[in-house]
């Protein structure tokens, strides 16, 4: 795309404050209806041609390159954990806008603010050293810890 640098500026303040705005709670995951066949041979979900009990809600997410899926209990549950979701899908979605409006605005030529150092002077360095002696003097005026002499 070919935009101008102000504009990958303000799209990437968009992003910004869209981010800014989203739930602070958000997990990543997904949503999974699971049915399953309990241990007892005689009930119906042992049956030919029944999907067992079932529907259950249940959140998958990884942690640590480990599956986790989580049960989700009731209607209040399956309600938080589908905000949380779609917030972490809605923040993944934002991140990776952020990161290519980046990389536009670097592939643009935009000009780095670097600023070459100039050498100090011998006078510049005198005038900091006295400013900062200045101000430890007048941060440790009375802190002074009492000499052999003064102790009794």
């Amino acid at each position: 795309m070919s935009h101008s640098l102000s504009e990958l500026e303000q799209r990437r303040e968009v992003i910004t404050r869209q981010i800014a705005q989203l739930d602070d709670f958000f997990r990543p995951g997904s949503m999974t209806n699971t049915s399953r066949r309990c241990g007892k041979s005689v009930r119906r979900c042992h049956q030919l041609g029944q999907p067992g009990h079932g529907p259950n809600l249940r959140l998958t997410h990884k942690v640590n390159g480990k599956s986790i899926s989580e049960s989700l209990s009731g209607p209040a549950a399956i309600h938080k954990a589908e905000r949380e979701v779609a917030q972490s899908r809605k923040y993944q979605q934002l991140s990776r806008e952020f990161v290519e409006a980046n990389a536009e605005i670097c592939a643009s030529g935009r000009p780095r603010m670097n600023r070459r150092r100039t050498k100090k002077t011998a006078e510049a360095i005198r005038q900091e050293i006295a400013r900062e002696d200045q101000l430890l003097r007048v941060m440790f005026t009375g802190r002074r810890r009492p000499t052999r002499d003064s102790q009794p």
